[in-house]
């Protein structure tokens, strides 16, 4: 019995002892990766073995830096193992920026591993920068409304060719300040013509105009044309403007004209309490004729009937009837 729990035993240990053979293998083997290691010295591309190591200390993936080197050595670009790595610590992508000097390169295109990091690091897509170098890139501006001093409005949609300029990639202008440039020279060029008539006619006229004026300043592009694709003419503004005007004085004429009504109507009413202000001093001041005798009873009635034969011609005259003549006696 001893001798047989001797033996399991020992297949145990000995079964341990491979176990932790094979992991310390495999740790030395991740540690150390000799397949990599051999395609780098293959390919020419040699990288050493402590340097692979240091590698995964410093938590960077060799596959990707070695055969990202591979491919900048098989390509004639000499690019050190340190420059790659200390691109990735910088978080920067270095597979597309081996890729883009290698394209760069095919192309005749002066591209440094510096300035391709730094295009890189600045957030921009460096490959996709030295493909648009090599094949430039159409943008389209959207539907510009402008206005020519004929009061005709005009709608005009541009397509802007333009090519990567490397050298002012970092710190340039993009995409955006592009359009906006170029909407705003097709709005002064519209608005500076006589007659919307003379823009269809020639609406080579923008883009020459709009071209000149050097848009591509400080941005990360270079302008290599603007053609305008479509120009339709929109709404008479001129009109527009002339027939709100026009309202508003009649707006402004109709209030003078309500308050000179409102004055003249408050001067009547003036008037009117005057008259009746003075009709009220009347059998005051008859009374007083009465008492001073300068007034008869006779005066009295003769008065009242002027009065009212005055009442009555005024009745006469509103419903436009004539008293039948009276004879003479």
């Amino acid at each position: 019995m001893i001798e047989i729990g001797t033996g399991i035993m020992g297949v145990m240990g000995g079964f341990g002892l491979l176990i932790m053979v094979v992991a310390g293998l495999a740790f030395i083997l991740y540690l150390v990766p000799i397949p990599l290691w051999i395609a780098a010295w293959a390919s020419g591309a040699y990288v050493g073995l402590f340097t692979l190591i240091g590698m995964r200390l410093r938590r960077v993936p060799p596959t990707t830096v070695v055969t990202a080197r591979i491919s900048a050595v098989k390509a004639g670009l000499d690019i050190s193992i340190n420059d790659l790595e200390a691109h990735f610590l910088a978080g920067g992508n270095v597979v597309r920026v081996v890729n883009a000097m290698i394209s760069a390169d095919k192309a005749n295109i002066p591209l440094p591993f510096k300035r391709a990091a730094a295009i890189d690091l600045a957030g921009r897509n460096v490959l996709e920068a030295v493909q648009m170098s090599v094949l430039p890139k159409v943008i389209q501006t959207p539907k510009i409304a402008a206005v020519a001093k004929d009061g005709i409005q005009l709608i005009a949609v541009c397509l802007v060719t333009v090519r990567t300029n490397i050298d002012r990639l970092v710190g340039g202008a993009g995409e955006e300040t592009i359009i906006a440039r170029v909407g705003e020279g097709m709005v002064s060029t519209i608005g500076s013509s006589a007659s919307h008539k003379s823009v269809l006619e020639s609406p080579d006229h923008i883009s020459k105009h709009v071209l000149s004026k050097g848009l591509d300043a400080g941005t990360a592009y270079e302008i290599l044309s603007i053609d305008v694709a479509d120009v339709t003419v929109g709404e008479n503004i001129g009109a527009k403007l002339q027939i709100d005007q026009a309202n508003a004085d009649k707006q402004i004429a109709q209030a003078k004209a309500e308050e000179r009504r409102a004055m003249a109507v408050a001067l009547e009413q003036e008037m009117r309490a005057r008259v009746v202000e003075a009709e009220a001093e009347v059998p005051r001041a008859m009374a007083e004729a009465f008492r001073q005798g300068n007034m008869g009873i006779m005066d009295y009635y003769r008065m009242k009937n002027l009065q009212a034969d005055t009442v009555m011609r005024e009745e006469i005259a509103s419903t436009g009837d004539e008293p039948p003549a009276t004879p003479r006696k």
